[in-house]
């Protein structure tokens, strides 16, 4: 299973995070990485920087037959390509795309690690991933997402949209703003 976090909270050049998640389906899938599943969109609080605009944030399940060095690749480009510039790591941003799992695989290269080395401890991740895949187990540290859940830190306070990740593809833009 290969799962990719998305998450902005600032407008794009496509408007509110939702128009920029739906800009990004469009994009990975002429990039022949396809949308399998995903959750819905969460509005979370921001960390570390809690002066920070909230994050919309959700997890989906691709298939692509890319690596996963290529798979990177190209979500660094479409970031780049919806505007992203980054002043210090954890800025406000208009979107991130991470790979968190890739299949079974444990990567460690410069710029990649897989499972993400962080997403056992933020909500904005367990919580989308827990609504998609209820029994998932992490890869490496073999606990079960509800026993992650309790070691989140209270101040991470995630809350779930009404919007789904899957309705991107067919919402028009215009109603995401309703």
């Amino acid at each position: 299973m290969i799962l990719i976090a998305l998450s902005a909270n600032l407008p794009s050049r496509y408007g509110e995070p939702p128009e920029t998640f739906k800009h990004v389906l469009k994009a990975l899938e002429a990039r022949d990485i396809y949308f399998v599943r995903g959750s819905s969109l969460w509005l979370t609080s921001p960390v570390p920087y809690p002066d920070q605009p909230w994050y919309h944030n959700g997890v989906m399940e691709v298939h692509t037959d890319l690596p996963a060095r290529d798979l990177l690749d190209v979500l660094k480009d479409i970031e780049k390509q919806t505007g992203r510039e980054s002043a210090f790591r954890n800025a406000s941003r208009v979107l991130d795309l991470d790979i968190l799992t890739y299949h079974d695989e444990h990567i460690e290269e410069d710029d990649l690690i897989v499972p993400h080395p962080r997403m056992h401890e933020r909500a904005f991740v367990l919580e989308p991933l827990r609504e998609m895949v209820p029994h998932w187990q992490h890869p490496v540290l073999g606990q079960h997402i509800d026993d992650l859940m309790p070691t989140i830190p209270e101040d991470q306070k995630a809350k779930k949209l009404d919007i789904k990740i899957a309705d991107l593809y067919e919402t028009d833009a215009h109603a995401l703003k309703a």
